[in-house]
């Protein structure tokens, strides 16, 4: 897929930034990434679950956001949330993860292909106003073979969706002109993390700040990206003046799952954390280097760092009452 970015959005003034599953892990670093650089974010989530809000954002921040609590499946609704508040930037993450998609699948499709493709048509009608679209795929698009190729059918029902959508995306540019940036993260962990199937590094660092023993029911490699770098990513993404239609692998440090949580228990003396044998159905490790050429270095700090700072920040969110420790 094509694209250029050519210089970086957002120097002459504050935009107007919609992000979509706002409420999320990755979506409320996204807000605080942009928050911190001056610009207005409206985020767009049905759900009334903010308890990540104080995760991530300070209060002065909390209060910036405006919540608009409408669904991505309900087109005309999405439109009219464009216009009222004069849109200039739209950042998609809304979806159904894994384990609830495998549950309901055709309410997974109608979230996450109907959804997409009605925020693709929303852009496309807000043309001239709306940057490029930023959205998020995922890993999962691979087969078992480590290939999009149409035989290697993605091992979920989630990863099937999110390859739809990268093909809708690309025939938005080429018969609509809708520009869009994808981007695939894979584990993506730290405070906010705390639902769907790569979340349970996240838990055992919740675990290990609560001197509890936690098992990882996973091994196998893994690749890692923070949340907050997470969010700096798709962040910066959309701060570029794009055109084209492209998806991108998130960069981020390799590792075994084993090796993960010993790094968890470094960062809390005393902590156990065990691994199992399963095999996630992901493709292990991929290369993220045309993302890191598209925004001219990369965003992710050092995995070691993050882990150990996601576990002093669950130690203060647990002492605060923000997280609680997982069930035994």
């Amino acid at each position: 897929m094509r694209g250029s970015a050519q210089s970086t959005r957002g120097n002459g003034g504050a935009r107007r930034f919609l992000i979509t599953g706002a409420l999320g892990a990755i979506g409320v670093w996204t807000m605080r990434s942009l928050l911190e650089r001056g610009h207005e974010v409206i985020a767009l989530d049905p759900s009334s679950a903010r308890h990540r809000l104080a995760v991530a954002l300070s209060e002065e921040q909390r209060a910036l956001i405006t919540h608009v609590p409408v669904d991505i499946t309900d087109l005309t609704a999405l439109e009219r949330v464009l216009d009222e508040h004069a849109i200039t930037d739209v950042i998609h993450l809304a979806a159904l993860q894994v384990p609830f998609v495998r549950e309901r699948p055709a309410l997974g499709a109608q979230v996450n292909v109907t959804g997409t493709t009605n925020v693709l048509e929303a852009v496309r009608h807000a043309a001239g106003r709306v940057g490029a679209l930023v959205y998020a795929s995922s890993i999962a698009v691979y087969g078992p073979a480590g290939t999009l190729a149409g035989d290697d059918v993605p091992a979920t029902l989630y990863g099937v969706y999110k390859r739809a959508n990268e093909g809708t995306a690309w025939r938005y540019f080429e018969d609509f002109g809708v520009s869009s940036i994808g981007l695939r993260p894979h584990t993506v962990f730290g405070p906010g993390r705390d639902q769907g199937v790569t979340s349970a590094p996240t838990i055992a660092m919740v675990a290990a700040a609560a001197r509890q023993p936690f098992h990882i029911p996973f091994g196998g490699t893994i690749q890692l990206q923070h949340a907050a770098d997470a969010g700096e990513a798709f962040a910066r993404a959309a701060l570029l003046d794009y055109e084209g239609a492209s998806v991108h692998n998130l960069d981020g440090a390799v590792l075994p799952v084993a090796e993960v949580a010993a790094l968890i228990e470094r960062a809390a003396p005393g902590a156990r954390i065990t691994v199992g044998d399963a095999t996630l159905p992901l493709i292990e490790s991929v290369d993220g280097e045309s993302f890191v050429e598209l925004l001219g270095g990369s965003v992710m700090r050092p995995v070691e760092d993050r882990v150990t700072e996601s576990v002093r920040q669950f130690e203060d969110l647990l002492e605060r009452g923000l997280v609680r420790p997982p069930v035994p």
